[in-house]
């Protein structure tokens, strides 16, 4: 038995195999995703999954989508970029219900999502990241209030981390000033302490449905018409600064709406911290395409980019500094944080300054 694996360029839409439609049959249809994969009525939602060595939590997330009831019709896609740890493998032999597609590389998390965006068939997209796991009727309960609130152009639920406490599931838009008080070299000075306040002013309010400048991009639905209409995920950022874009476009003509009486596990990080030169890089990267796009000038963006770059050592040191300190202290789980953020810093000076300063 085996799913429907359609390369990125194909306009095909997927086939049920016989087989499968045949076992469905003699068995009654008794799952969630069998309901709904095999109905001849429209695809309300589309979930799209991007994927990059992460087989296990992927396959954490694909059981609670398709072994829980979520009350609307939807197909979900994974698109692989380049595993090599059998993740594409695993959805194929486990998932046979997914549209399957496979990069022979990474493409990135924008990219992959707006391949799997083209392929979809739901009159709504939602973005999840591989690291969800989603409860029983989420995708009902977060199209129920699409549809009732046309006005919000997209919407984000509230999210958790796997111990339970609260993330933050929203954000204001940062400026320039505000990225810049988070160097070492700038935030001890307290010049920028000022527009740093201001960013954090508006604190996270996790009970209230409201507009929000930018919604986290772990989960968030959106009408395709609206995400094409948009333009899509900016396939120029691979990972990082890629949520604050798309939220600034769609605010642009309607609501970017955070909804917490819908909410789902995000254990969050887990990619991060198999890939954190990767994920270093890019988000450095990703946030200065996002100033850039923003409207900063020249001379503004070469002063940030000067910044950034001389202040990549400085933290190196200081957290090689708190590293030692650590462990002389027996405090091993956090000494182990700050080798990782080491890793990411000296990933970045060595191969991550070239496309930051292209960026």
């Amino acid at each position: 038995m085996s799913n429907p694996v359609v390369p990125p360029t194909t306009d095909l839409l997927p086939a049920v195999p016989a087989p499968l439609a045949a076992a469905v049959v003699a068995e009654g249809a008794q799952s969630a995703w069998q309901r709904h994969f095999l109905a001849d009525a429209a695809v309300d939602v589309t979930v799209c999954i991007a994927n990059w060595n992460c087989r296990d939590v992927l396959r954490a997330c694909l059981e609670s989508l398709h072994d829980r009831p979520q009350g609307v019709a939807f197909e979900t896609i994974v698109v692989d970029n380049g595993s090599t740890d059998g993740a594409a493998d695993m959805v194929a032999r486990e998932f046979p219900e997914v549209v399957l597609l496979r990069n022979e590389r990474n493409l990135g998390f924008s990219r992959a999502n707006n391949q799997a965006a083209r392929r979809a068939r739901g009159r709504y997209l939602f973005f999840l990241n591989n690291d969800t796991v989603l409860p029983a009727d989420t995708l009902r309960r977060l199209l129920e209030y699409a549809e009732a609130h046309p006005e919000a152009g997209m919407i984000g639920p509230r999210l958790r981390d796997g111990e339970g406490r609260l993330q933050l599931s929203y954000r204001q838009r940062p400026t320039m000033a505000t990225l810049l008080h988070r160097t070492s070299l700038l935030r001890w000075t307290g010049l920028l302490r000022g527009a740093y306040r201001r960013y954090r002013r508006q604190d996270f309010d996790p009970t209230t449905t409201r507009p929000v400048d930018a919604l986290m991009g772990a989960a968030v639905l959106l009408s395709r018409e609206r995400f094409f209409r948009c333009g899509g995920w900016d396939g120029e950022y691979a990972f990082g600064g890629e949520d604050l874009d798309l939220s600034f476009r769609i605010n642009r003509e309607a609501a970017v709406v955070y909804h917490p009486d819908v909410e789902i596990t995000h254990y969050g990080r887990m990619s991060t911290r198999q890939h954190i030169g990767y994920v270093s890089s890019q988000m450095a990267s990703g946030f200065a395409r996002y100033l850039r796009k923003c409207g900063y000038s020249r001379t503004s963006m070469l002063l940030y980019k000067i910044v950034v770059t001389l202040d990549g050592p400085v933290q190196l040191c200081e957290k090689l500094i708190q590293t030692v300190w650590r462990r002389l202290r027996g405090r091993r789980k956090d000494a182990q944080k700050s080798w990782l953020a080491c890793k990411g810093l000296a990933y970045f000076l060595l191969r991550g300054l070239l496309p930051f300063w292209r960026a």
